[in-house]
């Protein structure tokens, strides 16, 4: 018989038993939808979550010195940065590339010092979507320039400081030489950037004025922030990058300058996949009864249809086509009742900040988002719809393995 007819028959026979077909269609609706509602949360949380640790840090890919990651210190440096700002930016896949310096220092004031770590950009190349504390002004005020004057404090440091705006600040660090030099400038602004942590350790200076202070040259600057458009294409572009630049300057991923942010968002991203492959198996055990009930009641019938000319092929391809249809079915189905709440997530978000009022949510001092965000990458529906489909096919196999090998004289006994 023909592929088409018995794929007739077989969208037939599932209608047999409308309630236990109707439960099955339930089942797989209803996996569909805890997928694609768990992946829509982990794809766009932990998306935000490294553009943050970007926009805190150093990029999405760095630009730096060939030996920078095994021994960080502001002595390794890279130059002609305009020039190396240029190769980057030339790929279509790079949003914006900016100079930074960064480093660690002594801040004191007349009250107390501390050690904290300080950031050095450029005001005009740096917008929100690069600095992430641009938005997070407590008080004071911004640079201006990048001759600015003044310095910055994450607001716990400048509280711990007994700093008030105003006041004078010594920042004392190790320049590009080895050389201990000290820098002064008075409080200009506070600045929240959404980790205690980094409340407490972070520093903010005008990108020529720390060229001064540690003696660089003015297209000199320890690393270069490239960042793109899409994070998941930093390995790409950084390879890509890694080909053009010249002797003794590399680029690396967010990943490779920060490895435990990077082993963090792995580890939660590897139990999203296995909570979906729990899914797909319980989604495939309730189809796998409904199959198999349906094979075995309908034994004389197959032992007929054999009698009659059906070849053990055939049968096996009948069933198939009903694992095929509930497949298909259920997605639809599970597509319709997904929709909405899909789309109610994704222009809302999830809303943590009474559940985590009070309590630091951050990791490597990069913080979460109190309202979590939702949206699914095409690649991750496509995954789900193919888990779908597998588990559903993988479920049949057995029952239809079995309804071929139905023996017409034994079967057509049974009553």
């Amino acid at each position: 018989m023909a592929g088409p007819k018995l794929a007739t028959i077989a969208w037939r026979n599932l209608w047999r038993q409308k309630r236990r077909t109707f439960l099955t269609l339930v089942s797989i609706a209803f996996g569909f939808f805890m997928a694609v509602l768990m992946m829509s949360m982990q794809d766009m949380t932990f998306s935000d979550f490294v553009d943050t640790a970007a926009q805190l840090g150093s990029g999405h890919v760095v630009v730096h010195h060939h030996e920078y990651l095994d021994t960080p210190s502001l002595g390794r440096t890279v130059h002609a940065t305009d020039e190396l700002r240029g190769l980057a930016a030339d790929d279509v896949r790079v949003d914006r590339v900016v100079e930074r310096i960064m480093g660690e220092a002594m801040v004191a004031t007349a009250h107390d010092s501390f050690g904290a770590g300080f950031i050095a950009y450029d005001p005009a190349m740096e917008t929100d979507d690069t600095l992430h504390f641009l938005e997070g002004l407590v008080e004071g005020e911004w640079y201006a320039t990048a001759d600015d004057k003044g310095i910055i404090l994450g607001k716990v440091l400048a509280a711990n400081l007994g700093a008030e705006l105003g006041d004078k600040v010594v920042y004392t660090l190790m320049d590009k030489d080895g050389e201990i030099v000290a820098g002064m400038g008075r409080l200009k602004g506070t600045i929240g950037t959404g980790s205690p942590q980094g409340d407490a350790s972070l520093f903010l200076l005008p990108l020529n004025k720390a060229r001064k202070v540690l003696g660089y040259e003015a297209d000199e600057a320890t690393h270069l922030g490239v960042y793109l458009h899409d994070n998941r294409r930093s390995a790409a572009v950084a390879a890509d990058l890694d080909e053009k630049l010249g002797e003794g300057v590399e680029a690396s991923t967010w990943a490779e300058v920060a490895p435990d942010l990077n082993a963090f968002v792995a580890m939660k991203k590897g139990g999203g996949k296995f909570f979906l492959i729990i899914i797909g198996l319980l989604v495939a055990a309730g189809i796998f009864n409904t199959l198999f009930m349906s094979v075995m009641e309908r034994v004389r019938e197959f032992g007929i249809l054999v009698a009659i000319g059906y070849t053990p092929g055939q049968i096996f391809r009948m069933v198939m086509w009903e694992s095929v249809f509930l497949a298909i079915t259920g997605l639809i189905f599970g597509g319709l009742i997904t929709a909405w709440p899909y789309k109610w997530l994704s222009d809302n978000g999830i809303d943590m900040t009474e559940m985590y009022a009070g309590n630091d949510v951050s990791v490597g001092g990069v913080g979460f988002d109190m309202v979590m965000p939702c949206g699914l990458y095409p690649e991750s529906f496509i995954f789900i719809v193919c888990c779908v489909i597998f588990a559903t096919l993988a479920a049949g196999l057995y029952p239809a393995w079995k309804a071929g090998r139905v023996e017409p004289v034994d079967s057509i006994k049974l009553v």
